[in-house]
């Protein structure tokens, strides 16, 4: 039965998917035995303990090259997908034996390679159906194959088989074909921390799972440190999924554009592994010639890094909370957020003194300043929308009974915040404290925020993509509902948690998101994502702008306030009419 199962994922991995043939590629020097080059060894396993994957069994090798020591520096890493293809001594890549050949003449680092099968779940009885897990595994653009690697498949191996594997991300790197090499990609792009190195041949990014989404995701995006090489084919698959050649060649484009590491070569006939085996050699030199692999935001050519200094990392503000949100600054720099968890009301002054201004504020979520210079909070646990004096911290209750969870201040006194809870917009006029439902029919609404011109309110819809726009009427009354924003939602996810929110001079839309900050111009169009400072880390739930110059970008990721400089991206003052950019 394992025979079987071995035999009907390697024959839809490279057979059923196969079109046209190759011309007959030569087989490089390096792949094949050498006179005096020691050899490595390979061990065969099955691993079956995943709880990603739960139930599914998977066979791998294990290739240790002959001058790894145990008792020695922790070896380099390389990943290969649909792994029983690219470790054999007759066809394909011969991997291993390009690894002794390469190892030997120093053009790559000791490198232990693992060649994983993709995982199957087994019949409960002979005859029941093989669910091939490959698909699921490999084509899906969630960071769960990622985190089965890292969090299961290689700590089992190395203590499996005694064997010291480098942290680095550096010193770590990840190959397939196909389906395998989205996975590749899609695991490096995910964690960066862990791995950085990508050979990708005849790569499926194409409409299987959404990977044609790809080359998108990578124009918009902070660009992140990876080092990759794309091989494909000028005759490879044309299906209802996609064109593969017009696939690859697009993402390789969008890996140019944003400044990547990046290199390439294209063969000819179809999906198949004839050319990429033939240059497996010349790209392990080529990924493994540099020590560290870095980012180059000085070549991303998007105009996004006018506003955002892509040269910057996000810099710890405060840490250590249960649940950092709303975020206010005052024109002076000193920075307000809420810890909901924690129930309390927090301040950083411009030297970064950090002091408690409230321990009882009633669960507030949400801030926003007012044109009267105080400080208003959507209390959710107290049902109150409360408002304190920066200096004097006198508390007072300004309206209550509804849920709140994020709020702004319209500079003529109008108040308007979400209710998810009731799935409401509310609206409390100027003179009022008498709630009144804006709109009634909003299922989840969440972050809001006004347009630089207080003519406009925004609201996220937190369970789906879009960020409303409604116009302000005289009377403050609300119309004209628009899914106005289109935000990227998370690969493998059908919602992007839209958050909080905060407006610049220019009129662009900051969002708090899970996969970063969304940056939209005022015609509803995504500019550029900068991503979670740390991939470990939650979401991005508040975002805003704040400094004496309101030039510094502050978020708020559960546990951490961080900020960051914003160039030429400048927020807007909103407890004043906007006048205009200076």
């Amino acid at each position: 039965m394992k025979r079987l199962l071995l035999t009907l994922c390697l024959f839809t991995t490279f057979s059923a998917i196969a079109s046209a043939q190759a011309p007959n590629y030569p087989t490089p020097p390096e792949a094949k035995r050498q006179e005096g080059v020691p050899v490595g060894t390979l061990t065969r396993g099955t691993f079956a303990d995943s709880k990603i994957y739960p139930g599914t069994t998977r066979d791998y090798t294990i290739y240790i090259p002959d001058q790894y020591q145990a008792d020695g520096e922790e070896a380099a890493l390389m990943v290969f997908q649909d792994g029983d293809g690219f470790c054999r001594d007759r066809g394909g890549s011969r991997a291993h034996i390009v690894f002794d050949n390469l190892i030997h003449e120093k053009a790559m680092p000791v490198t232990i390679g693992l060649f994983i099968n993709p995982g199957v779940l087994p019949p409960v009885k002979e005859g029941d159906h093989v669910q091939l897990n490959r698909s699921i595994e490999y084509d899906t653009l969630s960071d769960a194959y990622a985190r089965f690697l890292i969090e299961e498949f290689l700590p089992y191996v190395q203590a499996e088989h005694n064997v010291k594997i480098s942290n680095d991300p550096n010193r770590r790197g990840l190959c397939g074909s196909s389906s395998g090499a989205i996975a590749a990609f899609t695991a490096a792009w995910h964690r960066p921390d862990s791995f950085r190195r990508v050979y990708s041949i005849v790569g499926t990014y194409t409409g299987h799972r959404g990977g044609d989404d790809y080359p998108t995701f990578v124009r918009r995006t902070d660009p992140k440190p990876l080092r990759v090489f794309m091989q494909d084919n000028t005759d490879d698959l044309d299906l209802g999924s996609g064109d593969w050649w017009i696939a690859n060649l697009s993402l390789f484009r969008a890996l140019e554009f944003s400044g990547y590491e990046v290199d390439h070569r294209w063969g000819e006939g179809g999906h198949n592994q004839n050319h990429g085996a033939s240059i497996f050699p010349e790209v392990m030199r080529w990924l493994w010639e540099t020590e560290t692999v870095e980012s180059h935001p000085d070549k991303y050519r998007s105009s996004s890094k006018n506003y955002i200094d892509l040269t910057t990392d996000w810099e710890v503000v405060s840490e250590g909370h249960q649940w950092a949100e709303g975020m206010v600054s005052l024109a002076d720099g000193t920075l307000f957020f809420t810890d909901v968890r924690a129930d309390k009301l927090y301040k950083i002054t411009p030297d970064g003194t950090r002091s408690v201004v409230d321990d009882q504020t009633g669960k507030a979520n949400g801030l926003a300043l007012g044109p009267d210079g105080r400080i208003y909070g959507a209390a959710g646990g107290a049902k109150e929308i409360r408002a304190w004096d920066p200096a004097t911290r006198k508390r007072e209750t300004i309206a209550s009974g509804t849920h709140a969870n994020d709020l702004v201040v319209h500079h003529q006194g109008h108040i308007y915040y979400t209710d998810p809870q009731a799935g409401k917009v509310w609206h409390v006029a100027p003179g009022t404290n008498k709630p009144v439902a804006a709109d009634p029919n909003f299922p989840n609404p969440n972050g809001i925020a006004l347009s630089a011109d207080q003519s406009m309110l925004y609201v996220t819809d937190f369970s789906g993509r879009f960020v409303y726009s409604y116009q302000i009427q005289p009377d403050g009354s609300l119309k004209y509902k628009v899914p106005f924003f289109h935000a990227q939602v998370p690969v493998a996810t059908e919602t992007a948690h839209l958050d909080g929110m905060c407006v610049n001079s220019d009129g662009n839309l900051l969002v708090a998101s899970s996969v970063g900050v969304q940056i939209f111009d005022p015609r509803g169009r995504i500019l550029i994502v900068l991503p979670r400072p740390h991939v470990t880390d939650n979401r991005i739930n508040y975002v805003t702008f704040g400094g004496p110059d309101r030039k510094t970008l502050y978020i708020a990721t559960a546990g951490t306030i961080y900020k960051r400089p914003a160039k030429s991206f400048e927020g807007v003052d909103p407890t004043k009419p906007f006048k205009g950019k200076k």
